[in-house]
């Protein structure tokens, strides 16, 4: 097969006749609108689908009452790939309070209401109806975050893996570009789809029996999922076990005579294989058909993304069972081929809002021996301390910034992706010139919590690192003469917070007379440690804890947060030159 680069996607029936394509061979179906930009993974996974010769068209935010809208492009010859976008549906859709959220950032305008709760259920069995007997695969986040049976905080019940019900013949996990590539090389082989990394499939009765799982580890089955609140911890605590792309086994878990099989998680892509998916020709701005704006792409539009991964494990956070803990970063050159390009495009004013990430401080992070890797089993390379082999001084990223900030045309490179303080307080150089050079007036940090036990339960390290580092920054910006701001966020009603330990957060914010600008009360997100700890009232070591369920008892720790304060500023005034 050769390889296809058009301006866009296809969208609709004209679209592929203008290209000269009769049919499909992949239709992917996603919860967002389309944006052609690498931060958008059904983008993403497009583009690499046409690089490797197949034809894939896109339907966005379909109709999903009518399995109808599918057919506009007819039936695909391969498969129907499945995403709800780049975020869970239900945290796209609903509240910390289980209320509807007002706007949806991923659609025309921010439209809410044109993406279903379960997206990838409803959209799966939608194609079902739209097109029989053709495979349905499922991916994404969504995908990634629900691959097992797992707490549902919106719906407050124990649900099965989500392709138990979305009833789709393969899953996919993680960002997937390696796993895309093999699962469609054997569709059009008419090869089975077993044994590929990154996959989750369900058994039959008669598979499930003659099955080889003695390289697999069983997880509690669904029955006990449902019937003993513990086992949620028991089955939290061997996936964390497993994630290591290096070390991790495949999983297992029985619903009745069924069973759901969870290949190991594929190894981390390298830096020649990141650089290449970020290379692919994207036009980089939404479909034409969109008139209006769409609130996340105006976000990101002027930014540029550089590494994959979060080495830090944070108990309340997705985005590991999503990308992992292992660090990639894109190519120095790769990244001013995007700074060129975007100094290039008619729409740039001259400022480049961020290069990053996870967080702002990771590009160009890594292991010393990669070996060493292979017989770990933490579920966190920075917490409780950081790992001897892990290293992260920030001078990459500093010789990358200093380069793009040369770069003619460029007058301004902000990095506005949050700062890891548990990193930032060992990059004292790093720091110091991006405060220097690199804040746009603000800077993200995420102390998260300031009571040591609460911190010990969200895996994130001591409040000193918080308060040495805002002290460094108020250093730093009078020696520039900049009145800047440290934005740092903090989260209300984690497990094991009781009033008495967040009065430790309204003591700091009294003390300061701080109002946060954003407050972020928890949200129990599938399959994380966070949310085990949530519904069963424990620690992963079995040790009671409070839990803050309803409104009236969560009201008050968001209170905390909302109290107004003299000033609606977060941080300290730092001093300009006259």
């Amino acid at each position: 097969m050769s390889s296809y680069a058009p301006p866009f996607i296809p969208m609709s029936r004209k679209e592929m006749n203008d290209l000269g394509w009769d049919e499909l061979d992949i239709l992917l179906i996603t919860g967002d609108c389309y944006v052609d930009h690498p931060s958008y993974g059904i983008a993403l996974i497009g583009r690499l689908m046409l690089d490797e010769g197949f034809r894939c068209g896109i339907i966005a935010q379909p109709d999903w009452r009518n399995h109808e809208s599918l057919q506009v492009m007819g039936k695909p010859r391969l498969a129907c790939a499945i995403s709800s976008g780049n975020m869970d549906s239900m945290v796209n859709l609903y509240t910390a309070g289980r209320r509807l959220r007002r706007d949806d950032v991923y659609s025309e305008s921010g439209t809410p209401g044109l993406r279903p709760p379960h997206a990838l259920i409803v959209y799966s069995q939608l194609a079902r109806r739209a097109f029989p007997g053709i495979p349905i695969l499922n991916g994404g986040m969504e995908s990634s975050l629900r691959r097992v049976a797992h707490y549902d905080y919106w719906q407050d019940k124990i649900r099965p893996g989500v392709l138990v019900d979305s009833k789709a013949e393969l899953g996919m996990y993680g960002q997937g570009e390696r796993t895309t590539i093999e699962v469609c090389a054997k569709l059009a082989a008419n090869e089975p789809l077993r044994g590929i990394r990154g996959t989750i499939f369900f058994l039959g009765k008669r598979e499930a029996e003659v099955f080889d799982f003695s390289n697999y580890i069983e997880l509690p089955d669904f029955e006990t999922m449902q019937n003993d609140t513990d086992a949620l911890m028991v089955e939290t605590i061997i996936v964390e076990r497993e994630m290591n792309p290096y070390t991790g086994r495949g999983l297992y878990q029985r619903y009745g005579d069924r069973i759901l099989v969870i290949e190991p998680p594929p190894e981390p892509l390298m830096t020649e294989e990141l650089d290449r998916v970020h290379e692919l020709p994207y036009s980089r701005r939404p479909h034409p058909r969109y008139k209006k704006p769409i609130p996340a792409f105006e976000a990101i539009s002027a930014s540029i993304p550089a590494v994959r991964g979060c080495p830090g494990g944070c108990s309340f956070c997705g985005l590991v069972s999503h990308q992992g803990r292992a660090i990639t970063s894109r190519s120095p050159d790769s990244i001013m081929k995007d700074v060129k390009s975007l100094v290039g495009s008619k729409n740039f004013k001259g400022t480049i809002s961020d290069i990053g990430g996870a967080a702002g401080n990771i590009y160009g992070s890594g292991v010393k021996d990669v070996k060493i890797c292979h017989s770990c089993r933490r579920s966190s390379c920075l917490v409780p301390k950081a790992c001897p082999n892990y290293i992260a001084d920030g001078l990459e990223q500093l010789r990358l910034m200093r380069r793009v900030r040369a770069t003619p045309g460029v007058k301004h490179l902000y990095i506005n992706s949050g700062i890891r303080l548990d990193l930032a307080v060992q990059q004292k150089e790093l720091m110091a010139e991006m405060i220097k050079k690199h804040v746009s007036g603000h800077m993200k940090v995420a102390p998260e919590h300031l009571h040591p036990e609460v911190l010990r339960l969200m895996r994130k390290n001591s409040a000193d690192d918080f308060y040495r580092f805002m002290t460094f920054f108020e250093e730093e910006s009078r020696k520039a003469g900049k009145e800047q701001y440290l934005i740092p966020l903090f989260i209300s009603n984690f497990p094991g917070c009781t009033d008495q330990e967040m009065a430790t957060v309204d003591d700091f914010l009294n003390r300061r007379n701080w109002s946060p600008q954003q407050v972020q009360d928890y949200i129990p997100l599938p399959m994380t440690m966070g949310a085990a700890m949530y519904y069963t009232g424990k620690t992963p070591e079995g040790v009671p804890i409070t839990v803050n369920r309803g409104l009236a008892e969560r009201r008050p720790q968001i209170q905390v947060l909302k109290k107004k304060r003299n000033r609606k500023f977060t941080p300290e005034r730092t001093y300009r030159k006259k």
